[in-house]
This record gives C-alpha cells, structure tokens and sequence, in this order.
C-alpha cells in the first residue's frame, strides 16, 4: 500500500507529465481527474497504464527541478540561498513559493539569505497588491522544505482552495513582483520515466 506522501508524489509526476504532452482540449479533465483520484485509483492506474511505480517515485523532486531549470517556472526573485517563484496552482492572487536551492526537509536558522529572500518579496507583495496580510507558512515535500508566502485578502488560508492559474496571468504577476529579469522560457528536460500520452490511457471513471 503506498503512503500518502508517495501517493502525493506520484500524482505530481503524473500531473507534470499531462501538462507536458496532452493536447489543451484534454488536458483539464485528465488533470482534474488524476488530482481526484484515491489512493487505490492510483495503483490501478499505474498498473492499468503499465507504468512503472518505483521510477516514478524516484523522479527527481520537482522543487529541485525548478530551482535547476529544468522545468519552467515564473521566477520573481532569487539569490545565492533561494529562489522566489509564483505557485501556479495559488490559493490567493500573488501567492509566491521561496524554495531553497538546498534539497533538505529542514532550513536551518543560519540561512539568513533565505529569511531576506522572504522579507524582500513579502515586501513587494505588499506594496503591489495591499493585502491584509502575508502569511508566511513553512512546510516540507518529498524531502524539500519550502515556505508559502500567501497574501490573505479576505480569510484565506492554506486550506483554502485552490485554483489553476492563466498562463497571461501569471505572466502578469511576474512582471509585476520580478526583482530581476524574469526567466521562464527554460525548455524542461525529457522525463526519464515513461511518457505519458493522452492516446489510449486509462483513467478512473468519476460518477458524477
């Protein structure tokens, strides 16, 4: 039986992969229905599609990815400790991940530059948008710390829901927060598991 963390895991593989090689008219509902799927939809899934579990789990952490370029991102700021990008699936408008360079579940008190990373950009996010708050919520996944700087508009929290932002206006906030020149055209690198194409794959029946 697979934990809930490999569970998470796998679904952010299998997600990153749609997003990479769906066409756009199939790609919501694929999306939508993986993000849904229980913990056994996900075993069949994998082995109804003949995909292999363990590669799948050891696919390099996507935070690592992100800070290597290796997949593209909307980078608003970085330095020598971090890097500040703009979380695509955000809870409120402006909602920034700063990601350690560092792969380590833990962020020790002497990484001043990560705390002036986040005091920087939480700056901005106040002084461009007003919100009444930042929150600042730091967490870990697949091994990788990480800190959420969500601004708080009306009550939101970081189980509020989610929402799958435009690529425009994400492009838009980039411009806007970009302490330096934004760089999102990185080309990603081929997946090292096996690709997932829409053609012929089997998803889990969702009844409505």
């Amino acid at each position: 039986m697979l934990s809930e963390e490999q569970i998470e895991h796998i679904k952010q593989q299998l997600i990153r992969q749609v997003e990479e090689n769906f066409p756009e008219d199939k790609k919501s509902l694929a999306l939508e229905q993986i993000q849904e799927m229980n913990p056994e939809e996900v075993e069949d899934f994998l082995e109804k599609n003949n995909l292999n579990q363990d590669r799948i789990e050891n696919e390099k952490c996507i935070f690592c990815s992100i800070v290597f370029n290796e997949i593209p991102s909307y980078k608003i700021s970085e330095n020598s400790e971090a890097i500040a990008v703009l979380e695509i699936n955000p809870i409120s408008k402006a909602h920034v991940l700063i990601i350690p360079k560092e792969h380590s579940s833990e962020i020790k008190k002497s990484e001043k530059n990560i705390a002036s990373l986040i005091k920087s950009v939480k700056k901005q996010i106040e002084k461009k948008f007003s919100p009444k708050e930042v929150k600042v919520s730091y967490s870990q996944m697949f091994g990788h710390s990480i800190i959420n700087l969500l601004p708080v508009y009306e009550n939101e929290t970081m189980n509020s829901k989610r929402k799958k932002a435009e690529k425009e206006e994400l492009e838009e906030l980039q411009k806007v927060l970009s302490t330096k020149t934004p760089s999102n055209s990185v080309k990603s690198r081929k997946p090292r598991t096996k690709i997932i194409k829409e053609k012929n794959l089997w998803l889990p029946r969702r009844i409505p």
